[in-house]
C-alpha cells in the first residue's frame, strides 16, 4: 500500500489500488450506503406547511444499529426533548451526506477504472485522482467506514494486544487488518492535504 500523495503543480492528491484493494474499497463504501438507507425514517403528514416544505420528517429516536447509534450519537443525553429534535432536524440530512460521501468513493473508483464487477484480472491497478474537495469527502468516508468497523468489531482503546494474539485466520482479526488499513489510508491523506 501506497497511501495518498500531493502533486506539487497540480495540487491534486494521487493513490495507486491494487484491484483488489479498490474492490475492496468499493464493496465497503456499497455497505455503507446501504446501512445509512435502510433504517431510514418514515416520512409523515405534516401539520406545518414550514416543516413540509422543509421536510423535517427525521427520526426523533437513536438508531437500533449500533453502528448507526455511533454514526449518529445522541446530541443532548440529559434531554430526551431536546434529542429527539435535534435528531428530527439533522439527521436525514447526515445520512445523506454520508450515503453521497460513500457514493463518492465508488464513482471515484469506478471512473479511474474499476470494472462493475469484482475484478477477476490480478494484476488490474487503479490510479486515483482526486481535488481538494473530492479528497476531503474521501477522508470524512473514511472516518465513516472505520466508526463502523471498529462499532462491529467492538474495537476499544487500548487494545493491541488483543488483536495481535488473535490467529492469522480468524475473520476478527482479517476484519481487524481492514480497519487498520484504512486507517492507515487516512493518514496519508491527512498529510497529504496538509
Amino acid at each position: 500500500m501506497s497511501g495518498f500523495s500531493r502533486h506539487r503543480r497540480s495540487g491534486h492528491y494521487f493513490a495507486t489500488f491494487s484491484g483488489l484493494e479498490a474492490d475492496l474499497l468499493r464493496s465497503l463504501a456499497s455497505q455503507l450506503v446501504e446501512l445509512l438507507r435502510n433504517e431510514a425514517a418514515v416520512p409523515r403528514d405534516h401539520e406545518d406547511p414550514l416543516e413540509a416544505m422543509l421536510s423535517f420528517d427525521g427520526p426523533t429516536t437513536e438508531p437500533e444499529d449500533p453502528v448507526l447509534a455511533r454514526l449518529f450519537p445522541t446530541a443532548y443525553l440529559e434531554d430526551d426533548e431536546a434529542a429527539a429534535e435535534f435528531r428530527r432536524f439533522t439527521e436525514g440530512g447526515l445520512r445523506d451526506s454520508k450515503a453521497a460521501g460513500a457514493a463518492v468513493v465508488i464513482d471515484t473508483l469506478e471512473e479511474a477504472g474499476l470494472p462493475a464487477e469484482p475484478a477477476a484480472e490480478q494484476r488490474l491497478v487503479i490510479d486515483v485522482e482526486l481535488d481538494q474537495e473530492t479528497a476531503l469527502v474521501w477522508l470524512r468516508t473514511f472516518t465513516d467506514l472505520r466508526l463502523a468497523l471498529a462499532t462491529r468489531l467492538e474495537v476499544e482503546q487500548d487494545d493491541d494486544e488483543y488483536w495481535e494474539t488473535l490467529p492469522d485466520d480468524d475473520p476478527r482479526a482479517q476484519a481487524h487488518d481492514i480497519y487498520q488499513w484504512i486507517g492507515a489510508l487516512q493518514e496519508t491523506l491527512v498529510d497529504a492535504l496538509d
